[in-house]
C-alpha cells in the first residue's frame, strides 16, 4: 500500500489546521471558500505519492518508470565502460612493471620494491645499465616499443641530467660546511641510433657526478606502444606514449641513493588504424546516445517538477500573506523544493557529460578515461541513492528513512567531535612514534626449511606416474615407527584390527 511521506502528511495537517493553531483569531480578508479549497486540493495533490496520484487522476507513474529504466541502462553503461577501463589500467600497470625489470638493475618484485645503492661505482653502474638497456631495447624486449626523438636535451631522445648545489663544501671532521642552496642542472642527450653497441658504460665515461653536492640524477625518455588487446572487446586499439623517468635520489646525503622509476601514460588516437575483418560497430555508440537521451528527458521532467513547486510555493505564500496576513516560514517554503529531484538532476547532468566523453573515447577522439570514470561512477551512485525517495512512499521504509533523517544532525555532530580527538591522536602518534616505525623492519624474510628445500628438488608432477609404484606403510602414521621394525609393527597393527573386528 502506497502512503504519502510522513513529513508531507504532517505539513498538510498543519496546513488544514493552521488557522486554529494561532494564538490570536485569524480572519479571512478577501477569499472565497472555493479559492481556499482549490488551493488546498492543489497542495494535497502536489505532495501525493505516485500511487495516490494514479488513484486521484489516473495519472500513470511514468516518471517512476523512467527512473527505473535509467537505473538499468546507466548501470549497464558503467559496467561496459569498466571492462574497457580495466584493460587500460592493466596495460599501464604491466608496462610500468616491465620497464622496472628492463631498466633497473637487480630489480626484484616484492611488497617493498625500493631499490637503493650505497657506493659511487654502483651509482654509475645503474645509470649506465639503464641507458644501455634503452639503447638495446628493440633487441631485448618482448614488447613492441618505439623511440620518440626530439623530446630530450638538444633534440635527443634521452636526457641524462644531474642536479647539485651551486656550492657545497662539507667537512665533518671540523664540523663545518658551506652550502649555496641554488640548484644547478647539467644534462646530456643520447640518441639510440648514434650510440654503438659497445660494452656497458664505455660511452659515458665523461659523465662525472659531483657526489659531494649531488641532489639527484634523472634519466628521462619516451616510448610508444599500442594496446592491441582491446580487439577482444571489438574496439579499435589505442596508441600510448609512455613518459618514463628514472630517479636516483641523493637529497638526504645519508649514504643511501634510492632508485625509482615513474611512468606516465598518455593515450592518443592512432593514425590510419586497420584491423583485418573488423567492421565498424556502432552498437555502443548508439547505446550511449540512448542513455544520454533518457537522462535528458529525466532532467527535463525533474526540472519541470521543481518549477511547478516554486510556482505553487509563490501562490501559497501570496495566499497566506493576502488572506491571512501571515508570513510563511522558510522551513515550510523548502517543503516545495524536493531535494530528491535536485539529486536526480545532478545525476543526469553527470551522466550526460560522462556519456559524451565515453562517445569521444570510443570514437578515438579523446582519452579521458579517468574523468569519464569519475563522472559515470558518481552519477550511478546518485541514481541508486535516488531510489530511496520512492521507498519513502511505503510506510515501513519511510519510518526508517525519517528516523535516519532526524538522527543525521546528531550523527554529524558526533563525527565532528570524534574527528577532533582522532586528528589529535594522529598528530601525536605521528610525531612521537612515526620516526621509529619502518614497516620494513617488521617484514621478516621468508625462511625455507631444509625439508622443503630438499622436497623442492623433485620436479616430478602428480600426473607424471612416478608416484604409483610407491607404497606407504600404514605404520607411518605413528611417530614410533622410526624406532621399530616396520614389518613387525605392521603385523601388530593387523592383529589388533582383526581382534577388534571380532567384537
Amino acid at each position: 500500500m502506497c502512503l504519502p511521506a510522513i513529513s508531507r502528511g504532517v505539513f498538510l495537517s498543519a496546513l488544514r489546521g493552521r488557522a486554529a493553531g494561532y494564538s490570536t483569531p485569524v480572519t479571512l480578508i478577501s477569499s472565497s471558500r472555493e479559492e481556499e479549497e482549490a488551493l488546498r486540493r492543489k497542495l494535497k495533490y502536489f505532495f501525493m505519492s505516485p500511487c495516490d496520484k494514479f488513484h486521484a487522476k489516473g495519472r500513470k507513474p511514468f516518471k517512476l518508470g523512467l527512473q527505473l529504466l535509467k537505473i538499468v541502462i546507466v548501470t549497464v553503461q558503467l559496467v561496459l565502460f569498466g571492462l574497457s577501463n580495466q584493460m587500460v589500467v592493466t596495460f599501464k600497470e604491466e608496462n610500468t612493471m616491465s620497464f622496472k625489470h628492463i631498466f633497473l638493475k637487480d630489480y626484484n618484485e616484492g611488497p617493498d620494491d625500493t631499490l637503493a645503492v650505497y657506493t659511487q661505482s654502483d651509482v654509475y653502474e645503474h645509470i649506465f645499465y639503464a641507458v644501455h638497456q634503452y639503447v638495446m631495447l628493440p633487441e631485448t624486449t618482448v614488447g613492441r616499443y618505439a623511440y620518440v626523438y626530439g623530446v630530450g636535451v638538444n633534440g635527443s631522445a634521452l636526457s641524462l641530467c644531474q642536479q647539485y648545489y651551486k656550492k657545497g663544501s662539507i667537512d665533518p671532521a671540523n664540523d663545518t660546511f658551506n652550502i649555496d642552496p641554488r640548484v644547478i642542472t647539467d644534462c646530456v642527450g643520447v640518441n639510440p641510433l648514434s650510440v654503438p653497441r659497445a660494452p656497458l658504460g664505455s660511452d659515458y665515461k665523461n659523465f662525472t657526478l659531483k657526489f659531494h653536492k649531488l641532489i639527484n640524477v634523472t634519466i628521462q625518455f619516451q616510448l610508444k606502444a599500442i594496446n592491441i588487446q582491446t580487439i577482444i572487446n571489438n574496439e579499435i586499439p589505442d596508441c600510448y606514449t609512455f613518459f618514463i623517468t628514472i630517479v636516483l635520489d641523493n637529497k638526504a646525503h645519508s649514504g643511501k641513493v634510492r632508485i625509482s622509476l615513474e611512468n606516465q601514460a598518455f593515450i592518443e588516437e592512432c593514425k590510419d588504424p586497420s584491423v583485418s575483418g573488423h567492421a565498424e560497430n556502432y552498437t555502443r555508440l548508439t547505446f550511449d546516445m540512448v542513455v544520454a537521451i533518457v537522462c535528458m528527458l529525466s532532467l527535463l521532467l525533474c526540472g519541470r517538477s521543481i518549477l511547478r513547486g516554486i510556482i505553487l510555493q509563490a501562490e501559497f505564500v501570496e495566499f497566506f500573506k493576502t488572506n491571512l496576513g501571515r508570513k510563511v516560514s522558510w522551513d515550510e517554503r523548502m517543503e516545495f523544493i524536493n531535494g530528491w529531484y535536485i539529486l536526480l538532476i545532478i545525476s543526469d547532468v553527470l551522466t550526460i557529460i560522462g556519456s559524451a566523453i565515453k562517445i569521444g573515447i570510443e570514437s578515438k577522439n579523446m582519452s579521458l578515461y579517468d574523468e569519464c570514470g569519475i563522472l559515470l561512477g558518481t552519477s550511478t551512485l546518485l541514481v541508486w541513492v535516488g531510489v530511496i525517495r520512492y521507498l519513502s512512499f511505503f510506510q515501513k521504509y519511510n519510518i526508517l528513512i525519517v528516523t535516519l533523517r532526524a538522527a543525521f544532525p546528531n550523527v554529524i555532530r558526533f563525527c565532528c567531535c570524534v574527528a577532533v580527538i582522532y586528528l589529535g591522536y594522529c598528530f601525536c602518534g605521528w610525531i612521537v612514534l612515526g620516526p621509529y616505525h619502518v614497516k620494513h623492519q617488521t617484514q621478516e624474510p621468508y625462511h625455507i626449511t631444509d625439508l622443503h628445500a630438499f622436497i623442492a628438488e623433485c620436479t616430478d608432477t602428480p600426473s607424471s606416474g612416478m608416484y604409483r609404484g610407491l607404497e606407504t606403510s600404514p605404520c607411518s602414521f605413528f611417530c614410533c615407527c622410526d624406532r621399530w621394525d616396520h614389518s613387525a609393527m605392521c603385523n601388530v597393527l593387523l592383529a589388533l584390527m582383526l581382534t577388534f573386528s571380532c567384537f
